[in-house]
């Protein structure tokens, strides 16, 4: 019996239905981005709060970054499936709930309400697809998994524009209801497992400095403009105080929610640092390219979707290519492969001009997506590749938690550069700008106050992708410390847990 989970993968016969259940529970938490990120133009037209753009976006992330390890934790002491259940109910709750919203801070607050329960979501679906499958096949699991954030966004930014065009932008948070039900009902069904009560110790004081400390500093980015000098300082000034209490906290802690001591090892390391990268560059094309093609180029929400939908596309196919290279070559030459297309993406969309059109930021965004789906899957399963079997669930957390402060980050960074920007060139004008992000009521605006609008809009977001090139860099730059010959091919089968436990 594998711990708290199901029997051994050639006793368990539907082991691929529980595998698309898995793939079901990420797809959720995959989607959301790209689908809110197409409707939320609409939303900002009906709402209103042109200031809280980016924060629909960083609340879900910031409070699925801070309980991922608290669920894996706990998914160690109650077993995989109840905990995945609390999460998902979590996670519907928030969506139907962001679906009634009424204005711009309710639908911020909802939408941390989903991210409580995706914090779930995709650590223990991820978890539970280890358990099942032996090592030699995980690699092209994991393929598979991570290219569901392709086929979601592939889906995501078309039936956001549908939904926004022919219904109400409110059903792209009630979309994953059905979703979520049938995989609770797939799991509940399937999985078999018997749950082993033991000791630990959840780091609920981490789990605090992180969203003290990570909350702080996203407000000081976010509402600086808006913010006194002494109370952004208070918030700059108490946010790194408490991450700098968190770093000191978990190299004491039991069971640290962070665990720091697997930076040590160069791959780790590197893995960790290449996933915050890679979510935070993500966030560019994701939460910013609709505006751009809505706001700059005054196109509808179709157009905004099939942009995010080129990213998504090359997502997909990219993982499943990462995995065949990985076995061929190495972990390192996937992802400098996928860095090299984030830098050509990123240099397309610093050359964006509105009058290039949509093809232009499809074709940045298409790129992109390549680089990700290489990276994202040579992070990951390098990392798992690396450490032993009773390393490998907080390992493999470690990087999906990396990914979401990246996002987080990464929304934040961005949408203050672009608030910045904008206000700094326009002023108090946010009833305007969101006149001009729906192609019914721009025709409200003269054809003075249009350019002037797009050409702030052009401006802001160009300091954007400069941002994201610079980022793209990084990530080009982080591969070449991973070992040349470490790949597929090089590494043998991680030793079980009777062979440890035997030691």
């Amino acid at each position: 019996m594998t711990q708290g989970g199901p029997a051994e993968h050639a006793a368990l016969p539907r082991r691929g239905l529980i595998l698309a259940a898995c793939m079901m529970a990420t797809f959720m938490v995959a989607i959301e981005s790209s689908i809110v990120g197409t409707a939320l133009p609409t939303i900002v037209a009906e709402l209103g709060g042109f200031r809280l753009f980016s924060w629909v976006f960083a609340a879900s992330l910031l409070a699925q970054a801070v309980t991922v390890p608290i669920y894996g934790r706990l998914a160690d002491l109650y077993g995989r499936k109840r905990v995945f259940f609390a999460g998902a109910a979590v996670f519907l709750v928030g969506s139907i709930l962001s679906g009634c919203a009424w204005g711009m801070v309710p639908l911020v607050l909802f939408r941390a309400v989903q991210g409580l329960g995706a914090g779930a979501l995709q650590p223990i679906a991820y978890t539970i697809a280890a358990d099942i499958y032996t090592p030699a096949e995980r690699a092209r699991v994991q393929g598979w998994l991570s290219g569901v954030f392709g086929v979601a966004g592939v889906f995501g930014p078309a039936l956001g524009a549908f939904l926004v065009e022919h219904g109400s932008w409110r059903a792209v948070f009630w979309i994953n209801v059905p979703i979520g039900i049938a995989a609770i009902a797939m799991l509940a069904r399937l999985l078999p497992e018997q749950a082993e009560t033991r000791r630990h110790q959840i780091d609920y004081l981490g789990s605090a400095l992180l969203m003290l400390g990570a909350g702080a500093v996203m407000v000081a980015l976010v509402q600086f403009r808006s913010l006194d000098s002494v109370t952004l300082a208070l918030l700059a000034g108490g946010g790194l105080l408490a991450l700098g209490v968190l770093v000191v906290h978990e190299r004491r802690a039991p069971e640290p929610m962070v665990p720091l001591a697997l930076w040590g090892r160069r791959i780790i390391a590197v893995g960790n640092l290449g996933a915050l990268t890679i979510g935070a560059i993500m966030m560019g094309p994701i939460a910013f390219l609709p505006t751009y093609v809505q706001g700059a180029m005054g196109y509808g929400p179709a157009a905004a979707g099939s942009v995010i939908a080129a990213m998504s596309i090359s997502w997909a196919f990219a993982s499943v290519a990462a995995g065949r290279l990985m076995v061929r070559t190495s972990y390192r030459r996937a992802a400098q492969v996928g860095a090299v297309m984030l830098v050509a993406g990123s240099a397309v969309l610093i050359a964006l001009e509105p009058a290039r059109g949509p093809l232009w930021a499809g074709t940045g965004a298409f790129l992109i997506g390549i680089g990700m789906g290489y990276c994202n899957t040579a992070f990951v399963v390098s990392v798992q590749a690396s450490v032993a079997w009773r390393e490998r669930g907080v390992a493999t957390s470690s990087v999906l938690f990396m990914r979401t402060v990246g996002q987080s980050l990464g929304a934040a960074l961005f949408g203050a550069l672009f608030n910045f920007g904008l206000y700094g060139r326009i002023g108090e004008v946010g009833d305007a700008v969101d006149r001009l992000m729906e192609p019914t009521l721009r025709r409200s605006l003269d054809a003075v106050e249009i350019a002037r609008l797009v050409e702030a809009i052009g401006d802001s977001l160009h300091g954007v992708y400069l941002i994201v090139g610079v980022l793209s860099v990084i990530a080009l730059v982080l591969p070449l410390w991973m070992p040349s010959g470490f790949g597929p091919r090089q590494q043998v089968a991680p030793p079980t847990p009777e062979a440890e436990s035997s030691r």
